[in-house]
């Protein structure tokens, strides 16, 4: 008896122990990048463990240049809802490669195939008992002429939101919370927040960028930590996660 008591209180324990896992899909933007001691770009999933407790394993499976279209038909997602459990998160950021029209791979309508890749997403995330979270794409930085903040993102933003309301998913609108970032650092200081390097000055990227789309590490840093805050302000159970 004293054994089958042990028993229980040990399998008890250890699903207490059991840590929540975050997946999070998405393309370049999200995405971990190769050899982070020499490049300074980083994606803003790489950066989210910095901003959540020990409790939360962020296993960010966002991969550079997918789309939805992409990351379904390269077995991405299979791999993902193969991992997924009870109680864990999938934080759900595409459209950037969906709006690649001249690319058959990755392209999507945003009104049918990118609107209904979302929504298996969100139904195959529940299925396994797991929450989704979709977030709208980041901003890129797309000042016109007189200083105005252009979107890029046009009808795919739209559909997210509509998704996000039509299945009661809960939604992060990373593209206004950006767009906020970027003004708030002006026209020349948010090159700061991309990867902006002239010939030479960066060893990693001797022959210069300028890239208004992908991250530097404190761009990463700055949109990871709105993402959390985002999180936290929903009040849903993996808000007290947050730090």
């Amino acid at each position: 008896m004293k054994k089958y008591f042990l028993l229980i209180a040990c399998i008890t324990l250890s699903g207490w122990a059991q840590k929540t896992t975050i997946y999070t899909i998405g393309d370049s933007t999200m995405a971990n990048k190769v050899a982070p001691e020499q490049n300074p770009e980083r994606g803003w999933g790489q950066m989210l463990p910095t901003f959540f407790s020990d409790n939360v394993v962020i296993d960010n499976r966002a991969v550079n240049g997918r789309s939805t279209r992409s990351f379904i038909d390269l077995k991405l997602w299979d791999a993902v809802y193969n991992s997924l459990k009870k109680g864990d998160y999938v934080f759900i950021q595409f459209g950037h490669n969906d709006g690649k029209i001249t690319d058959p791979t990755r392209y999507t309508n945003p009104h049918t195939s990118y609107r209904h890749n979302l929504i298996r997403f969100v139904e195959e995330t529940r299925k396994k008992g797991a929450t989704p979270i979709l977030f709208s794409s980041i901003t890129r930085r797309t000042f016109n002429e007189q200083g105005v903040l252009i979107d890029s993102h046009g009808d795919y933003t739209q559909e997210l939101r509509l998704v996000a309301q039509e299945y009661k998913v809960p939604f992060i609108d990373m593209q206004y919370y950006t767009e906020l970032l970027e003004e708030s650092y002006g026209v020349e200081k948010s090159k700061e927040l991309h990867l902006h390097f002239a010939p030479g000055e960066n060893s990693y990227i001797p022959k210069g960028i300028d890239d208004n789309t992908h991250l530097s590490i404190k761009g990463a840093t700055e949109i990871a930590k709105i993402a959390a805050q985002q999180i936290k302000a929903l009040n849903i159970r993996l808000s007290k996660e947050v730090k």
